[in-house]
């Protein structure tokens, strides 16, 4: 029973107190005056009474009623019910304004009222929530005193106080309060359901589902909510709702459902709150950053952004979103219905709101199914204590990583839930009852919404009749104010009057007594057992996250086990990577921990050291994917084992497991260790009670313990149910028997708590105990450094290896270690004790023991730490030696590292096979390379060998990365390397690497990488480890070479300043001797010139045949035979300089003195003398004024390059030359030197110095346009178009074409030939790139003929039309010029050159860019993020859009050479791009730079003599490292390789060329590619290196020398289908989209590391060969053939070669088997293409003028390809003959040649195909005479074909040789032919009949019958 009501306060507005603005309240009066002792009177309800602020009004309002709620400092809330009316009183302010009128200006207007009405509170304090009870009855108080009855106040509030209620159970009373009203109170029949009302229907109203949801997933969590509304009822209410839906937790932070303004601060606490507001202060509420706010009124929930709300996991939050829409809008099914029902209203707001409620108690059931399976009872008496096992729970569940769910169990609310419905013994309700009898239901009706909602309906039917036990009493009759007294009139409303506290204590009094007289109310309280529902066990199978197959995966585990224990090591040796495999299941694992425990007697189990080994590999893999929390309880089964496995290490030491499982988070994990503490608690109280109840039940019990996974659940239920029946007994036991049980509880804990306290300190104390664990994890750690170290013997240790121990501080350490581990058991033990009741003293005992049990532990693990380094060593593989180059050496020998797989999946077992990566082996440091070799991991490619290697030169990025190997040892440190070469070393040192040798090792690599000077590099220091460097030459040749790098500087300036002096007669030198073209510095130009006259100028007749070979050095340096071939001038003295020359070989540089990055000798006109040349290069960048380096053969136009113009000499240059100034300054001479030089290499030019005239067109008038054929107008793109594609977007066309600023167009530039010459019909066409089956001209603009034509023509993209675009002259000079440096020149009308403004690439884009790809093609880890993708990755590194734009500009250099206009590439510092650009062009050009010896010769002249800086853009140096590695070189090759695949057959080299020209570029092996100029390399005297000396013939120094040498042994660098076209031209595509991603990029080989290093690889294969051939006489199992090709592992080219190759390596095996002396293939293979010509011509028949073409479908431009079908019945065969072409169309044929081309493809009749052929007669058919036929044996169609003749074409007949049986010996039948001796006759037996055959004599007829029978066995 309870007090109604317990205070009555009158409280009022406090005249004396106002203060400013704001008023106050005071209490008037209040009943009783003093405390109830249970209950004391809350303060401060003064400021609850008006929220808002105490205020008076000018005009009297309504009264208002509405209930607020405290919380007094026991957490009890009380109900404050407020009623407020107003009352009329005079206007305090009145007479103070009067008084102040004289000092102060009153403001007009402001006119106070006379009367002003101050509020008046009646208030009600209860802790009951009884509203309408209360608002009845302070409304009847209020009426009495209104209507003036004739009722006593006094006596009607006596009452109220005086009435007491039942709290609950469901009874019903009447009260009264005498005044003649009479109400019914209802008891709710459960005092733990909370009542609402309609509260919550209400709230769901007003914000809608979502919002609630997320209201209610805060307030479960713990964020801050804060309601605000203009009505307090509707705040309480609201308030009051949340709570409701929150059953059963109970909220237990800050609640206030209606805060007073002055309070407002309280919204700024940290802790979490639900509070309400008035909506008046919402503008203080916008500040606060953490809070949610609900505004009620406006419907809308705001949740600031700092705040994350976790909602509720998936398929709950769904289901319950889509029962509570059928709860509040059940038309919402219908909606959609044709035939609505006619009325699907919802439910009415009472029953609704119940049902909502319904629908969380139903989400609540969901959630706590199976909450009392995890809790754990440790102690029953005195009290119930109960834990919550939470990481149990959320295993089970499968939902560790469910936010939600984490944050609610850790809550305050989930805590209060455990301690209140916890204990097993005790009254249960309807959540009790669903959590025990209806999740069966919730769970199999969970999918069906129909079913769900008739459950909610039931569960709401409870608990409304919970809250309305009668629904049918309504017998309310209460006394309400007649209707309000007019307002107006003040007079008629008394003061609320003071009442007789005497009177009102009276009652008080009277109640009291009477209470005491009457008999005690007993309540029987109805405690029962609190059943616990269904186990949590099968859920788990039915969300499926039991692993699939798991049967079979359990099964290796068990098998695996048994193996080690029976010690057969081998076969659980192989077992092992699966059962690692497999322990990633959690299945596996409980398996495993099963398993193991039936190996263990009487505790213990002692092993030898590999099963030690086994058995501690198998636990740590379990335990490494344990999460610290060990949600699946596996920790905790291995937590005894680990005890209890040992090996025994020497007399008296056992190692036991624990020692070696150290390293996981999990034995840090302070919650870990409770709950497994509470679980022995509860086993051990258990067992306790089941000895007192008998013997049978506990062996029964243990029967059920051990019977499986289940046994868990059982024991528990048991644990719970033993606790019930004790509390039930409780009561009935006498003291002793209750203080006995007590005492061995305690007692039971205790020994369990010292018992732990030695299991921690196994786990916690490290092996080697002067190492940390626990320091270096602070307390739980991060998860990262979790590492998997199972060390068993040397390195037992822990994670700390970092903590180097000085010697001298190893005691202090360890001390350290204890002390860290005390204090670590000593918080445990406080919390434990403090929880489970352990008294005082024992808590001290156990302090005083911790410290002896540490310091124990430490000294017995000294001895086993001693004694297990004295353990031999783990078998680790052994090492592998790698292959090395001769004159490479080791720096470093081998250490022990593992290769650890990067974001490339293949190797690693991704894309199907064993994983190859992990590998165990050793990292070689060499002078050359860096090398792993070594084993893979996985057993199972364990005898495979992985290489990974790349030259040190390339090493581009080097970081330290730390990395733990999944389950093997805890490696420490370990570096990941990139190269240049696009190869990825990511390594971890073993841990017997010590750590300083690691810092040696990248010290080394770090030395080698970048030498001091270049001569550091390995190309020099090859093969002279240990001795100085030196040269090897002999004395008088270095002398001239030291000459020269001394005096050269000094030399050379004397030659310029002494022209014409004539020295002693100059004597050539020999070649060797000569050191460089003058090697006698002081001679003067002109002996120079006279003696090279008589030395050199027929470069091949004047040189004695010895010195021949050593001329091809020289080339090197002028490049004079590409001069010479190009018809661009001879060396020769100016008396002899013939006129008609354009061009003359200038020796101005000889000295190297104009500029220094330029070669010794170049091409300039004609008429230029050198001492311009000098002025004029002084206006370029580097000094690199422009040089002739190409000229076309046809139209004579010439390619120059160049530098950038210095920013001065932009402007200079373009100045128009009659610039008003005094005198020509500097400036102005050097422009008009400029010009000159510009307009000799325009007089060069034969189109320019026609007869007709300068500004003509030279001969291209419109008529000759048009006999240009069709073919060509549709085969090559407007160079108008390529022109704008090259210099830009469509907004800046009009402008860059100018000629600078003034904007004129530019001219037409015209297609046809610069003469009509008789070979107009057959224009000098090239071809443009195939792209396989698309259109060709889809490209570009398809307004072909209109340049041509000129005829005017909008363009497509709405600039200026064609016509106007490009002028009509054509420019006789383009300079391709960088935009950013042309900017603000003029340029002369009458020029004739034109500037093409293009934007560049920057090496620094280049640097970048490369950097991306690198990571794109090689990326150091694996990613599952979309953005990371390769594709996306490669788009990013933009590499692709820098190969377009060089590809474009060269295609159009190309195109404007080949019209007839000579061009100038003069960007940057003229030696990176524009070497691009001007090496491309010459390719695309001239197709003898497309041969080996062109290509040499393309790279050495554009390259090397002009002065790429190979050694700074490949940061080969010291110096040059800060710079970093920038791969223009390999831009341009790989630019080639695009060209190549285009056009595959018009390169004599292969795509492998490519390759080992981009590898060895980097690689330092070679000389070729070091340093930067031709100047630099004369001063190292490397320039001429001759052959003769060489004291290894092993050691290339050139990388020619090398690939021609290679070259001469293996068909390697060649490609088969090189079938050039005559002077062909090549026009590739540059769109993105038609280049390809270069397979260098991409491809790796693991068997043998990269395989530009031949020979390596040749002895690798040799030495792998060599170990196959010991099996062969094993001859018992047949051996497979079968060979399975690994794409990252084989090279495919070797295993699977192509088939030119095969056959090539088969006759090569042949000639070595017959003893034959072998043949070059390079003889073989012209010989096979000669016969073919031969053949070719004999049949009269045009054939390809080269070789076999290999792709069958290749389908190519400018080739026909004719099909021809026979009309014979052979078969059909197909012409592929491709000659030159006739038709004018270009367009290639379109789909597959037929499959039979596989034969034919080469021949178009059969005669092509004759193996052997001659004349033999033939017996006919029955009675038909012998005939000669002529009879042909094709080996290729497998038949014996005979013709009538020789000549015939028609075959008569074939006999297929598959059907042919045998060939043997005939004998002369009837009417064979005479004279023929017997031995010419042989007969062929087929399948169907036998053929009688006679020769002419017996040799002839054996070489028949031999040709046939090799036939057949080849078959």
């Amino acid at each position: 029973m309870a007090r109604l009501a317990d205070y009555f306060v009158v409280v009022g507005y406090d005249l004396d107190k106002r203060g400013g603005s704001e008023g106050q309240g005071h209490i008037l009066q209040r009943f009783p005056e003093k405390d109830w002792e249970d209950n004391p009177f809350p303060q401060g309800i003064e400021l609850f009474c008006q929220p808002n602020g105490w205020q008076l009004v000018p005009e009297r309002e309504r009264p208002s009623f509405f209930v607020s709620v405290l919380t007094d400092i026991n957490s009890e809330r009380h109900y404050c019910a407020c009623f407020t009316f107003w009352e009329g009183l005079d206007n305090p302010q009145l007479p103070k304004a009067e008084a102040s009128e004289v000092d102060e200006d009153e403001v007009p207007g402001l006119v106070q009222p006379a009367q002003v009405f101050a509020p008046k509170s009646l208030v009600l304090v209860s802790r009951l929530d009884h509203t309408e009870v209360f608002r009845n009855c302070l409304g009847l108080i209020y009426a009495v005193h209104v209507d003036s009855l004739s009722v006593p106040l006094e006596t009607v509030i006596g009452n109220l106080l005086t009435c007491v209620i039942p709290v609950a159970g469901g009874s019903q009373r009447t009260i009264t309060l005498g005044a003649g009203d009479r109400q019914v109170i209802q008891t709710p029949i459960n005092d733990s359901l909370p009542v609402s009302g309609s509260s919550v229907a209400h709230l769901f109203r007003q914000l809608g589902i979502v919002n609630v949801l997320y209201l209610f997933c805060a307030a479960l969590t713990e964020h801050k909510i804060l309601f605000l509304s203009s009505s307090y009822q509707r705040l309480t209410d609201a308030c009051r709702a949340l709570l409701a839906i929150m059953f059963p937790l109970k909220y237990s932070f800050t609640y206030v459902p209606i805060l007073p303004g002055k309070l407002l601060e309280v919204l700024s606490t940290p802790t979490p709150f639900i509070i309400g507001v008035n909506s008046f202060f919402r503008s203080e509420t916008q500040e606060l950053l953490d809070v949610i706010i609900a505004d009620l009124d406006g419907g809308t929930v705001t949740i600031p952004e700092c705040v994350h709300i976790s909602l509720l996991p998936d398929p709950l939050l769904q289901q319950t979103q889509t029962a509570l829409s059928m709860v509040l809008d059940p038309e919402l099914e219908m909606a959609d219905h044709a035939f609505p029902p006619s009325s699907t209203q919802p439910s009415t707001l009472k029953i609704q709101d119940k049902e909502i409620r319904a629908v969380f108690l139903w989400l609540f059931g969901q959630l706590f199914h199976g909450y009392r399976w995890c809790l754990h009872i440790i102690r029953i008496h005195p009290e119930p204590v109960i834990r919550f096992h939470k990481a149990a729970f959320l295993g089970q569940r499968a939902l560790t990583e469910d936010d939600f769910l984490m944050k609610v169990l850790d809550g305050m609310a989930f805590a209060g839930f455990i301690s209140e419905r916890g204990p097993p013994y005790r009254p249960t309700d309807l959540f009790d009852d669903l959590i025990a009898n209806q999740v069966e239901r919730i769970r199999q009706e969970e999918c069906s919404p129909h079913k769900v909602m008739n459950h909610i309906k039931e569960l709401a039917e409870q608990l409304f009749k919970n809250e309305n036990p009668y629904p049918a009493v309504a017998m309310h009759k209460v006394q309400r104010p007649a209707e309000s007294p007019g307002h107006n009139d003040p007079k008629n409303l008394a003061m609320f009057p003071l009442l007789d506290d005497v009177t009102v204590q009276l009652f008080i009094d009277h109640a009291a007594a009477k209470l005491q007289t009457a008999p005690p109310v007993v309540k029987a309280e109805l405690k029962g057992m609190v059943p616990s529902g269904p186990p949590l066990g099968d859920i788990v199978d039915r969300h499926g996250h039991v692993l699939a197959n798991s049967a079979r995966r359990l099964e290796v585990v068990r098998n695996c086990i048994t193996y080690i224990f029976d010690n057969k090591m081998l076969e659980a040796k192989k077992l092992m990577p699966a059962v690692l495999r497999a322990l990633k299941g959690r299945a596996a694992r409980v398996c495993l921990t099963q398993e193991l425990n039936q190996h263990v007697l009487q505790n213990r189990a002692v092993l030898d050291d590999q099963q030690f080994d086994y058995i501690v590999r198998m636990m740590n893999c379990t335990l490494q994917d344990c999460s610290h929390m060990d949600e699946h309880g596996i920790a905790a089964i291995l937590l005894p084992l680990v005890t209890a496995f040992c090996r025994k290490l020497g007399a008296g030491i056992t190692q036991f497991a624990y020692s070696c499982v150290q390293e996981h988070m999990v034995w840090t994990n302070m919650q870990f260790w409770e709950a497994m503490f509470y679980s022995d608690v509860q086993n051990h109280i258990r067992a306790l009670y089941l000895e007192a109840d008998g013997g049978e039940q506990s062996i029964a019990s243990r029967g059920q313990q051990e019977s499986g996974p289940a046994a868990g659940g059982q024991e528990l239920l048991g644990a719970l149910e033993l606790a019930s029946e004790q509390s039930r007994l409780w009561p009935t036991l006498s003291k002793e028997q209750q203080s006995e049980r007590v005492q061995k509880e305690e007692s039971t804990v205790f020994s369990q708590a010292i018992h732990y306290a030695n299991r921690m300190s196994y786990l916690l104390l490290p092996l080697d105990t002067s190492k940390n664990r626990l320091l270096n994890r602070s307390g739980i750690g991060d998860v990262e450094s979790v590492s998997n170290s199972y060390v068993t013997n040397s390195i037992a240790g822990s994670m700390a290896e970092s903590y180097d121990t000085e010697s001298g501080f190893e005691d202090a350490e360890s001390s350290d270690v204890a002390n860290s581990v005390v204090r670590f058991i000593n918080r445990f033990v406080d919390k434990v004790c403090n929880e489970s009741g352990v008294t005082n003293e024992h808590l001290k005992a156990l302090h005083t023991m911790i410290p002896d049990i540490v310091q124990m532990h430490i000294e017995t693990l000294d001895a086993v730490h001693r004694e297990s380094k004295r353990l031999p060593p783990i078998q680790k593989p052994k090492l592998l030696r790698p292959i090395l180059l001769a004159g490479e050496e080791l720096v470093m020998d081998g250490m022990r590292v593992h290769l650890i797989s990067d974001g490339r999946e293949e190797a690693t077992g991704a894309l199907g096979g064993p994983p190859l990566l992990p590998a165990e082996g050793a990292i070689f440091l060499t002078t050359y390379r860096l090398i792993f070799k070594g084993t893979p991991n996985d057993p199972l490619v364990g005898e495979q060998v992985v290489t990974r290697s790349f030259p040190i030169a390339s090493l581009t990025k080097e970081k330290r990365i730390s990395v733990s190997l999944s389950m093997d040892q805890f490696i420490q440190e370990g570096l990941q390397l990139r190269s240049c070469t696009f190869q990825l070393l990511k390594i971890a040192f073993d841990e017997e690497v010590a750590s300083d040798l690691a810092e040696v090792f990248r010290k080394h690599m770090h030395k080698l990488r970048y030498p001091q000077h270049v001569q550091g590099t390995f190309a020099f220091t090859v093969g002279q480890s240990g001795k100085t460097l030196v040269e090897h030459k002999t004395k008088d040749k270095n002398q001239s070479i030291k000459t020269l790098s001394k005096n050269l500087v000094k030399s050379a300036k004397r030659t310029i300043g002494r022209q014409y002096v004539t020295r002693k007669k100059y004597s050539p030198p020999t070649w060797e001797n000569r050191s460089s073209l003058q090697s006698e510095l002081d001679e003067d130009e002109l002996s120079v010139s006279e003696e090279l006259d008589q030395g050199s100028l027929t470069l091949s007749s004047t040189i004695r045949s010895s010195d021949r070979q050593t001329m091809s050095n020289v080339v090197e340096r002028a490049c004079c035979r590409d001069y010479q071939r190009l018809g661009l001038g001879t060396l020769s003295n100016s008396l002899t300089r013939s006129k008609n020359e354009p061009f003359r070989i200038s020796t101005v540089n000889r000295m190297y003195t104009v500029c220094r990055s330029y070669p010794g000798l170049l091409i300039v006109p004609q008429s230029i003398p050198d001492s311009t040349i000098q002025r004029i290069s002084r206006c370029y960048r580097q000094n690199r004024f422009p040089v002739v380096c190409w000229r076309n053969s046809r139209t004579k136009a010439v390619l120059l390059r160049s530098a950038g113009l210095h920013a001065k000499g932009v402007v200079g240059f373009f100045k128009s030359p009659n610039a008003n100034s005094a005198g020509p300054s500097q400036a102005d001479s050097t422009s008009l030197e400029q010009e000159k030089y510009m307009q000799a290499i325009i007089s060069s030019m034969p189109s320019y110095c026609e007869p007709s005239g300068r500004n003509t067109l030279g001969g291209f008038t419109s008529t000759h346009m048009s006999t240009s054929d069709s073919s060509d107008k549709l085969r090559q793109p407007k160079i108008g178009a390529l022109m704008k594609q090259v210099m830009g977007g469509k907004e800046d066309v009009p402008g860059t074409f100018s000629r600078g600023a003034l904007g004129q167009r530019a001219r037409v530039i015209s297609l046809s030939q610069p003469r009509v010459s008789g070979k107009a019909r057959n224009p000098p066409g090239g071809k443009w790139g195939t792209i396989r089956g698309s259109g060709r001209l889809s490209a570009y603009n398809p307004e072909v003929g209109n340049r041509l034509s000129s005829k005017e023509s909008p363009q497509p993209n709405g600039g200026p039309s064609e016509a106007l675009f490009l002028r009509q002259q054509r420019a006789y000079l383009y300079i391709i010029g960088d935009k950013t440096q042309l900017k603000g020149g003029k340029q002369d009308l009458f020029q004739q050159w034109e500037v093409v403004p293009i934007e560049v690439c920057d090496v620094r884009q280049v640097k970048n860019s490369f950097k991306k790809l690198i990571k794109a093609c090689v990326p150091s880890s694996a990613t599952s993020e979309p953005s990371m993708t390769f594709h996306r990755c490669l788009q990013e590194s933009e590499w692709m859009c820098l190969l377009h734009r060089v590809l474009q500009v060269s295609v159009l250099v190309v195109e404007l050479l080949d019209t007839g206009s000579s061009v100038m590439v003069s960007l940057e510092d003229g030696w990176d791009v524009t070497t691009q650009v001007v090496s491309l062009v010459q390719l695309l050009s001239d197709p003898y730079y497309r041969t080996f010896d062109g290509f040499r010769l393309l790279v050495e002249k554009e390259w090397l003599s002009f002065g790429h800086r190979f050694s700074h853009r490949g940061a080969q140096t010291l110096a040059s490292q800060s710079s970093g590695f920038t791969p223009v070189f390999l831009q341009f090759l790989d630019c080639v390789h695009q060209i190549h695949l285009q056009f595959p057959m018009e390169f004599e080299f292969s795509q492998y060329y490519l390759k080992f020209l981009a590898y060895h570029y980097v690689s330092n092996r070679f000389r070729t590619f070091l340093l930067d100029s031709d100047y630099e390399r004369i001063e190292l005297g490397v320039l001429y290196e001759e052959k003769g000396e060489r004291k290894n013939p092993q050691v290339c120094k050139s990388v020619w020398d090398y690939i021609d040498r290679l070259n001469k042994k293996t068909p390697i660098f060649f490609n088969y289908m090189f079938s050039p076209e005559d002077e062909e031209v090549l026009r590739p595509y540059s769109f993105i989209s038609n280049l390809k991603v270069w397979d260098f990029y991409t491809e790796e080989t693991l068997s043998e590391g990269p395989s530009y290093d031949w020979e390596l690889v040749q002895r690798g294969r040799q030495e792998r060969l060599a170990e196959e051939v010991p099996d062969k006489p094993d001859t018992t199992t047949p051996k497979s053939q079968r060979h399975i090709v690994w794409p990252c592992y084989d090279s495919r080219s070797r295993v699977v070669p192509d088939a030119i190759t095969k056959l090539l390596q088969d006759l090569q095996s042949l000639e070595a088997e017959l003893g034959l002396p072998p043949e070059k293939w390079k003889d073989t293979w012209d010989k096979i293409k000669a016969n073919q010509r031969a053949e070719a011509k004999l049949e009269n028949r045009p054939s390809f003028n080269s070789s076999l073409l290999m792709s069958s479908n290749l389908s190519h431009q400018r080739r026909s390809q004719g099909v021809y079908l026979p009309e014979s019945g052979v078969g059909s065969s197909i012409n592929l003959a491709m000659d030159r072409e006739t038709s004018t169309t270009s367009t290639p044929v379109a789909g597959r040649p037929s499959t039979s081309t596989l034969y034919s493809q080469f021949q178009s009749t059969e005669s092509e195909n004759r193996s052997f052929e001659g004349i033999l007669f033939k017996k006919g058919a029955l009675l038909k005479p012998w005939k000669p036929r002529w009879f042909v044996l094709d080996k290729t169609k497998h038949q014996l074909r005979y013709y009538e003749t020789r000549q015939d074409k028609e075959c008569k007949g074939v006999i297929e040789l598959a059907e042919v049986e045998s060939v043997i010996p005939g004998t002369p039948t009837m009417g064979a032919p005479k004279n023929i001796e017997e031995k010419a006759f042989f007969d062929l037996k087929t399948t169907k009949r036998v053929y009688n055959f006679c020769a002419q004599d017996s040799p002839n007829a054996q070489l028949w019958m031999d040709s046939i029978q090799s036939c057949l066995s080849d078959a």
